[in-house]
């Protein structure tokens, strides 16, 4: 049989808070947020990179953390200032767009915005 089999090994992810599912929540691919960080950093100048650091520090080794609300909407522009780069591929563009709408909820509700990470 040379088909690939249907059934894949379950990989890392980040559940972030404040997302579009039914209990509030989306999850992302570990290896994803961790292509998409050095898109964040690139997106802005050179001078502006310390604006973006503690993001790109957040998105390149994810662990559990909880932005308050305040960072939550200064995260939420960041991230939909990148998923509207004109080279980003579509794929990774949905994905920061989705970040930034979970992070746009939480600012908008007043609420921590929470990532956990979820192993295989």
């Amino acid at each position: 049989m040379t088909r690939k089999p249907a059934i894949h090994d379950p990989e890392p992810s980040v559940v972030v808070s404040h997302g579009a599912d039914f209990f509030g929540q989306d999850r992302h691919l570990l290896k994803e947020v961790a292509a998409l960080a050095a898109w964040v950093e690139n997106s802005v100048p050179y001078n502006d990179r310390q604006a973006v650091a503690p993001l790109v520090a957040a998105m390149e080794h994810p662990e559990p953390r909880t932005f308050p609300a305040a960072d939550a909407a200064r995260v939420a522009e960041q991230l939909l200032a990148v998923s509207r780069t004109r080279h980003l591929k579509p794929r990774a563009s949905a994905l920061a767009r989705a970040l930034a709408d979970a992070a746009a909820r939480a600012a908008a509700d007043g609420e921590p915005w929470e990532w956990a990470v979820e192993a295989a």
